[in-house]
């Protein structure tokens, strides 16, 4: 797609002029450059761990995340209304679960790149009580693959690093 579009846009502005191949090769080493150093600030920036599923983190950012979730959703408890039926949620409830699912998932699926798995292991939770039992204890609990892997390098080794 990318390519596609300035490999037209070149050969619109040559206008029938013989086709630049090292001008296109340019252009696409310099944007895949930018879009790399883009990623590193993204990364930096803490947006990459919340709206990303690429890469891999550790446990500890799991936990912190998770329990950040925990407290918001128990101050989200106790500063709104109560649904009249103990079986029933709130408008309000359900948005707040509603905003919290990307990133939810996002962290999650991290965690089983950790784990040297797809993210479609995110599926297991829909099976009732075991699945979201097994997820928790796989990135909860367990350790991820040592090394890189097919996700992305070691989070423990890049922290060492830094």
């Amino acid at each position: 797609m990318f390519f596609c579009r300035h490999f037209v846009r070149d050969s619109l502005l040559n206008k029938g002029k013989k086709f630049n191949r090292f001008h296109t090769s340019t252009h696409l080493l310099y944007n895949s450059i930018s879009m790399e150093i883009e990623a590193k600030e993204l990364k930096k920036s803490g947006a990459w761990l919340l709206f990303s599923f690429k890469g891999r983190i550790s446990r500890k950012p799991f936990w912190i995340f998770n329990l950040f979730i925990f407290l918001a959703g128990i101050l989200f408890a106790i500063f709104t209304e109560p649904a009249e039926n103990i079986n029933e949620i709130t408008k309000s409830q359900f948005l707040f679960m509603l905003w919290m699912l990307w990133p939810s998932m996002a962290v999650q699926a991290k965690r089983w790149h950790d784990r040297n798995k797809s993210a479609l292991w995110l599926l297991i939770n829909f099976i009732p009580i075991a699945g979201p039992l097994w997820s928790l204890i796989e990135n909860g609990f367990l350790p991820g693959t040592p090394g890189t892997n097919k996700f992305g390098p070691d989070p423990m080794e890049t922290k060492e690093e830094s």
